[in-house]
């Protein structure tokens, strides 16, 4: 396993060809902006479902001219298989963060959280499989573990879902093991819990509480908690996620599923 600086310096004397969906949501801008600055070559994928197009126009303005031309953006659906799967053709590394989030979407609309956490899922995977790509990584998440309380959390230990949002995205993790059991096709699913960071709205009806709370503090208004503030909750900064996701995508070990925290991090850059 390399050391993150060595990875990327790895990267940037060897550029590949990576694909990332919902590249122009918070968490796929942020990563697209990082190989950008590798000097890699990029295919962003997205249909702006929640995705941003001012995300694109920010990482345009955080890479030099050159570092831009070198990503390629399709707007493109992951539900439509045919569609998408013809732009694999010479990827190396497919980084998968598109989905439908929240929890409380889920619980208003379970059909449409389904068809592109799970339908685009499998098509995503399946494109990545006969495209015969280096590696393939998705976001999961830390719905997985459902209402199992043990601390601290083990991957291999979970409990019963609790939303729809949660099956989605543990049925992810059933296709991912059952490719690489009966296809030979490995994955790493990184269980993101509650991630934050730059681009993250704190607009909208499903935004993040730490860009609701940084937005309300800076217009001087109050800063609710609900219940008796004995709640706890891990959080995850944007660029311990770019990390792990760059040292997956190189790992020699892959099909692996890994709990990203706050306290679970690879050095800082």
């Amino acid at each position: 396993m390399r050391s993150f600086q060595e990875a990327c310096e790895y990267l940037r004397l060897n550029p590949k060809t990576w694909l990332v969906t919902g590249v122009s949501g918070f968490i796929g801008s942020n990563l697209l902006e990082f190989l950008l600055n590798l000097d890699q070559h990029v295919i962003g994928i997205d249909n702006f479902a929640t995705g941003l197009k001012r995300n694109l126009h920010n990482v345009e303005q955080g890479v030099n001219k050159e570092q831009f031309r070198r990503f390629k953006f399709i707007e493109c659906d992951i539900r439509d298989f045919h569609s998408m799967s013809k732009y694999y053709r010479d990827v190396d590394f497919v980084l998968h963060q598109a989905a439908l989030g929240s929890v409380p979407r889920s619980l208003k609309d379970p059909i449409a959280t389904n068809e592109t956490n799970i339908s685009g899922f499998m098509n995503v995977l399946k494109a990545s499989m006969d495209a015969g790509v280096q590696s393939f990584t998705y976001a999961a998440s830390s719905s997985t573990y459902g209402d199992h309380q043990a601390l601290p959390k083990q991957e291999d230990v979970i409990g019963k879902p609790l939303s729809p949002y949660a099956v989605t995205k543990y049925v992810n993790e059933l296709y991912a093991e059952v490719f690489a059991s009966a296809f030979g096709f490995k994955s790493i699913g990184l269980r993101y819990f509650n991630v934050f960071g730059r681009r993250q709205d704190p607009s909208g009806a499903y935004a993040a509480v730490i860009p609701r709370w940084i937005s309300l503090m800076m217009s001087d208004e109050d800063v609710i908690i609900y219940g008796d503030g004995s709640t706890s909750r891990d959080f995850c900064y944007i660029d311990n996620v770019i990390q792990i996701n760059i040292l997956s995508a190189l790992a020699d070990d892959a099909s692996k599923i890994i709990s990203l925290m706050w306290h679970w991090a690879t050095e800082p850059h």
